[in-house]
């Protein structure tokens, strides 16, 4: 387990102080897979460095598997440091080494013999898929490729923790699908706890069991990630849910069309969000066959969230005042959640 409790950490510019990371308080589990996001300068990035000491604090304390890392020695610290593996966006390979002494550098200084640190290498490389590229440097290698040496590395001391600072900034979309998915390996193989500090809501929902939302150095609004997607509460993380999902904008879309809308004097526009089992039920079918409501289906989205489905409606409905009040009490009485967004009943049929 991660505890951070009333982490603080400030910079001195001449006479101006700079709060990078403000009273932060975060628990991550063991076997977690925990986001940090924001927006650059948020403080995500000098957050993830207080994990491990690299970035000293200010205030406050880090506890790592029990352990308070601001009471160690110097040499406790850095025993404490080999359980906690970091990988960064540009990699951070030596150039002029192989794969395989990049991946055996930390191993140096360890009691293993050579032919241990082979196997333990070998395996490494075997678990990142490059194996074969073992002789090889690292100018002749992809950036994908380059992130998968990066990790073998940071695993090479058996860690409990894997810290990630940006590490698919540098990627293409295809590249950061295909190290997330090693990640999640990573995760469910060995059950390291990972970190990933990350701008993109996208990496969280893909990977993340847990996430906290930073701006100004502050964390904002934490929770899980079903939890977060579901039911946003800061405006931050709504338009972070908006850059993955676009549900939004598709919805914006819509409404900003009225011959899309082409609503009538008692209809009602409604955005229905659905969650787990209540995505696949006939809903729709239900409004007409037992309310007589027609239900105008104007957009619609389903994502996957921690093996979840999410899904977002758009419906135009149509009927007798009271036939379309009762519906939308029936959609909301069977698990969904209904925003109207438009009510022109009071023009409709009583």
């Amino acid at each position: 387990m991660i505890v951070l409790k009333d982490v603080g950490v400030t910079f001195h510019q001449g006479s101006k102080e700079i709060v990078a990371v403000d009273n932060v308080n975060l628990t991550i589990e063991d076997g977690d897979i925990y986001g940090i996001i924001g927006y650059s300068g948020a403080g995500k990035s000098t957050l993830v460095r207080t994990i491990n000491l690299l970035q000293k604090l200010t205030t406050g304390k880090v506890t790592v598997s029990g352990v308070d890392l601001t009471e160690l020695s110097p040499s406790g610290l850095r025993e404490a440091r080999k359980k906690i593996g970091m990988i960064f966006q540009h990699f951070n390979l030596m150039n002029n080494l192989s794969v395989f002494d990049n991946v055996a550098f930390p191993l140096k200084k360890s009691n293993l013999s050579k032919t241990e640190i082979k196997e333990k290498v070998d395996g490494l490389l075997q678990l990142v898929g490059l194996l074969d590229k073992s002789a090889s440097y690292p100018r002749q290698l992809s950036g994908g490729q380059k992130q998968r040496v990066a990790i073998a590395r940071a695993l090479a001391n058996d860690p409990d923790v894997l810290l990630c600072d940006e590490a698919t900034s540098a990627l293409d979309p295809k590249t950061t699908y295909s190290i997330l998915e090693l990640l999640k390996e990573v995760n469910q193989k060995l059950g390291i706890t990972i970190v990933i500090i990350t701008h993109e809501m996208q990496v969280v929902k893909e990977i993340c069991n847990k996430v906290a939302i930073m701006e100004n150095g502050r964390v904002i609004e934490k929770g899980t990630v079903l939890d977060i997607f579901t039911n946003p509460k800061n405006d931050l993380t709504k338009d972070f849910i908006d850059t993955a999902t676009h549900i939004n904008k598709g919805i914006e879309t819509v409404l900003s069309h009225q011959h899309l809308l082409n609503l009538n004097n008692g209809d009602v526009l409604v955005k229905i969000s659905f969650v787990g089992t209540s995505t696949g039920e006939p809903l729709i079918t239900k409004l007409s066959t037992h309310y007589q409501v027609s239900a105008n289906i104007l957009f619609g989205n389903v994502e996957v969230v921690q093996e979840t489905a999410v899904g977002t409606l758009l419906v135009a409905l149509s009927g007798l005042h009271e036939n379309v009040t009762n519906a939308i009490e029936y959609i909301q009485e069977s698990g969904a959640k209904a925003d109207i967004l438009q009510d022109l009943r009071k023009g409709g049929q009583a």
